[in-house]
């Protein structure tokens, strides 16, 4: 019996947490055709991978991407897949490009996801052939997919859509019986297509780009809650997912989200939200996570967290971070971001510095940046002497000087050349093993495509696996390793209704093959990696290509040893990943067949 490949020799996990053991995967036509405690004829073999002393694994799942824009272009998204991704989750934050036209789809990814909006209109206009989502799959499937691909609907882009932009983001303007009723149809429609479900958006601190409704809030934000709950309701039918972004200025909307996967006379629904943090701002939040799903879950809802499980750190070239939309002066300066000689003579004004000082100063309610100057280090600057400082601690060098007025004389003198970082979240160890091991917590979050200067989250779960494994070195274990591997792989694509994330005889053979030896601190190193399509713009990564020996989708060999294999591009490898339930048909009477 021969096979299309052969993984030998490795420790093999299953990925639904089963008992791990050295075995020998045979690979045929795309799927785990063998898992056998004996070797297996490797004769007529075209590829047979050693993995002694390896771990052999289904690839994982991120759950939350922003790779609606690049996947039109670089389909391979070798970013990830490098990393051991093998399934991505597009849609994400209430944001899609099935509905939206170029310019529209420019204005609401341009800026909250920081992806240059000229680039975000280029890639949808040479791109965009649907009109439909059932379209959208279609073409998505008719391009070279490296890594498989699975979807939500956006809110803002079904809304957009069928409102208009500008009508959208008005909040004297609610949509008419006929616009609702439309953006209903647009739901069901993707549904029917294999989405695994619908994102929403409530966070107040996403802003639009463009010119006509720049800086309003996105769509999804002006929603009624009556727009909501027939949207989720059909969600609630449909045994899928809602994804959503709370505002964490407005408790309310957080409760408003979470509760709505309450059953009790009706079917749950499935919620997943933004996200168990635990923030250097309100270090006490932390334990309020937790304690709300385990009370929602215990009530009969079907909720939780989504969590990155790595230190959030994050990176800024000037003023440009996301961060500073949570208060009025930063929001006001990124509102400029297009206007580089009015940004900074902003910066410069001293009434503009006093509402800067004041918002800076002001330490109690809901934030996500912990506003401490102190704690950012400056990692590049054409002044050299302050390389390596804080912003504080050069206003201490300058005499005393404030910390926002040393911020701001820096960028005003040096503009993006001023790059810095600091970690807003999940800075303490012990704390990020509670939440990755709490089952009201989903492991993503990693924002892959978007924040391209300011995060790098595409290798989080080699992060977490290293985690795992040098706690159970230390004796001190939080996971085991079977079970941390479920974690990334078989229980969420079984939470979402993806057939992926497992390994056993039959399944498709998605898998990575990871060297324990090398999942060192070299996993955290800073690298830089411009990106063709959008005119080598820098991309901020993180890399260590020997942690991952091979990557296989479909049953192709993709990536290993640091290089795509010649089929990464050149020839689809991954699939659209339809939610189980869809309908593949649809009758005339909208019933599916």
């Amino acid at each position: 019996m021969s096979y299309d490949a052969i993984v030998k020799n490795g420790r093999w996990f299953d990925g639904a947490g089963s008992a791990s053991a050295i075995r020998h995967l045979g690979i045929r036509d795309g799927r785990v055709a063998a898992v056998s405690a004996e070797p297996l004829d490797e004769g007529g073999c075209p590829r047979v991978v050693d993995a002694a002393g390896k771990w052999v694994m289904p690839g994982m799942v991120d759950i939350h991407t922003h790779y609606d824009v690049e996947v039109l272009q670089g389909p391979e998204l070798t970013e990830s897949v490098r990393h051991g991704i093998t399934t991505v989750l597009l849609g994400s934050c209430s944001l899609s490009t099935v509905h939206a036209g170029a310019t529209d789809a420019g204005d609401l990814f341009g800026r909250v996801e920081a992806i240059p909006r000229t680039h975000v209109i280029r890639a949808v206009a040479d791109a965009k052939t649907w009109t439909s989502a059932r379209e959208y799959v279609a073409a998505l499937e008719a391009l070279p997919l490296g890594p498989n691909i699975a979807a939500f609907i956006g809110h803002s882009d079904i809304r957009a859509a069928q409102m208009g932009l500008d009508r959208s983001t008005r909040k004297d303007i609610k949509p008419t019986p006929a616009e609702l009723a439309a953006m209903e149809a647009k739901l069901t429609e993707a549904l029917d297509a294999g989405f695994v479900g619908m994102s929403s958006q409530q966070l107040l601190f996403d802003k639009l780009d463009g010119e006509v409704c720049r800086s309003r809030t996105l769509p999804s934000t002006y929603a009624t809650t009556r727009e909501r709950r027939r949207l989720n309701s059909i969600l609630r039918r449909r045994g899928r997912a809602l994804q959503g972004g709370p505002d964490v200025a407005r408790p309310q909307s957080l409760v408003a989200m979470a509760a709505s996967s309450l059953g009790l006379f009706r079917k749950p629904l499935k919620v997943s939200l933004l996200s168990a943090a635990d923030i250097k701002a309100i270090p006490a939040v932390v334990h309020i996570f937790p304690l709300i799903a385990r009370v929602l879950n215990a009530l009969g809802g079907d909720f939780r967290w989504q969590h990155l499980p790595v230190p959030f750190e994050v990176y800024s070239d000037g003023i440009d971070l996301p961060v500073f939309e949570e208060f009025g002066s930063g929001a006001a300066a990124l509102d400029l971001s297009n206007q580089i000689d009015a940004r900074q003579a902003l910066l410069a004004d001293e009434s503009y510095r006093r509402q800067f000082r004041k918002d800076y100063d002001k330490k109690y309610g809901p934030r996500v940046w912990h506003r401490d100057f102190f704690d950012a280090e400056i990692v590049s600057c054409p002044d050299k002497t302050v390389i390596g400082k804080t912003f504080g601690q050069v206003g201490v060098d300058r005499g005393g000087v404030h910390p926002v007025d040393a911020f701001l004389d820096l960028v005003v003198e040096h503009g993006t050349k001023v790059r810095w970082r600091t970690t807003i979240s999940n800075h303490r160890p012990e704390v990020l093993d509670r939440l990755a091991a709490d089952p009201g917590v989903q492991l993503g979050f990693s924002d892959a495509g978007a924040h391209l200067r300011n995060m790098a989250f595409y290798n989080f779960g080699l992060r977490f696996l290293r985690r795992v494994r040098d706690a159970e070195r230390a004796g001190r274990p939080f996971l085991s390793l079977e079970q941390a591997v479920h974690r990334l792989t078989g229980e969420l694509a079984d939470w979402y209704g993806l057939d992926t994330g497992h390994i056993r005889e039959g399944d498709h053979a998605d898998l990575v093959v990871i060297d324990p030896a090398h999942l060192d601190d070299s996993l955290d190193d800073y690298a830089e990696c411009p990106i063709p399509l959008f005119d080598n713009l820098s991309r901020m990564v993180n890399r260590n290509d020997d942690a991952v020996s091979a990557v296989f989708v479909g049953g192709e060999y993709v990536f290993g040893g640091g290089e795509p294999a010649p089929v990464l591009g050149a020839r689809r490898t991954g699939r659209f990943v339809r939610a189980a339930g869809h309908a593949s048909t649809v009758s005339t009477t909208g019933r599916a067949l």
